[in-house]
């Protein structure tokens, strides 16, 4: 028997952004591996197994779920958002590369999900309109000197830029770091916006500009849109505004 693993993407939080596809495998799993916060959001079925764990046992939670796979269980880990966005689809691939020879031979299925820079774009407007990319602030897995070129690269191109995992208690003080480096490149009136929680009952998204950002306003929850000189705020009255980035550039001189 082959054994059969699935990479699952919950969405931002409301079982209303789960899709159809990410929904029957939770549904046909025998058992679900995860982060215990984003396990509590699955439904408790008969017959099924929870193993959760914390937030930074990535690897040995794929390990785990992969060798509970090769018995022929069908196994389902999930991840918050999409699973190939800074989250468990990559540590299962990590694994199956490094693992037994056995494991490439699991039938591996990764299930889309939307990702948190997705969910608060689409509250906001259209900020991701043009050019974008998305960095993960922080440094557990690369040294914090490579986020600063990136920033700076990411900046001095022109993108807009979504910020993953902001601040957390170990590291309070990268974010503000961030913002400093990129009132370097940037103007001070481009927008910020700052998504925490979206899709979830306690969801807020307010928008700032870079000049006055507060950092304290960002936690692990919260995924910030810093826009490009291009981004625009379209402000509404009696209505929040529109933030987003227009599809058409200037053409820059040589």
């Amino acid at each position: 028997m082959i054994g059969q693993i699935a990479v699952v993407g919950l969405g931002p939080g409301d079982a209303r952004y789960l899709t159809p596809e990410a929904d029957a495998a939770l549904a046909s799993a025998q058992a679900l591996y995860g982060y215990g916060p984003y396990l509590d959001r699955v439904p408790v079925r008969a017959g099924q197994t929870r193993h959760a764990s914390d937030n930074r046992e990535e690897r040995a939670r794929a390990f785990a779920a992969l060798r509970d796979a090769a018995t022929g269980t069908r196994v389902a880990v999930v991840s918050g958002g999409d699973p190939g966005v800074f989250a468990m689809a990559s540590a299962v691939c990590e694994e199956i590369e490094t693992g037994p020879e056995a494991w490439r031979a699991l039938d591996v299925t990764i299930v889309p999900g939307i990702t948190a820079m997705l969910a608060v774009a689409a509250r906001i407007g259209a900020p991701l309109g043009h050019d974008f990319c998305a960095l993960s602030l922080s440094d557990n897995l690369k040294p914090w000197e490579l986020v600063e070129r990136r920033l700076d690269a990411a900046a001095g191109a022109g993108f807009v830029i979504a910020l993953y995992n902001p601040v957390s208690r170990a590291r309070p003080w990268q974010f503000g770091a961030a913002i400093e480096r990129l009132r370097r490149h940037l103007p001070a009136a481009t927008p910020v916006v700052f998504g925490r929680a979206v899709g979830r009952p306690d969801e807020r998204v307010d928008v700032a500009t870079l000049a006055v950002a507060d950092t304290t306003d960002a936690d692990m929850a919260t995924l910030i849109i810093v826009g490009s000189r291009e981004t625009r705020v379209v402000h509404r009255t009696g209505l929040p505004p529109l933030v987003y980035t227009p599809r058409a550039v200037a053409k820059v001189s040589a």
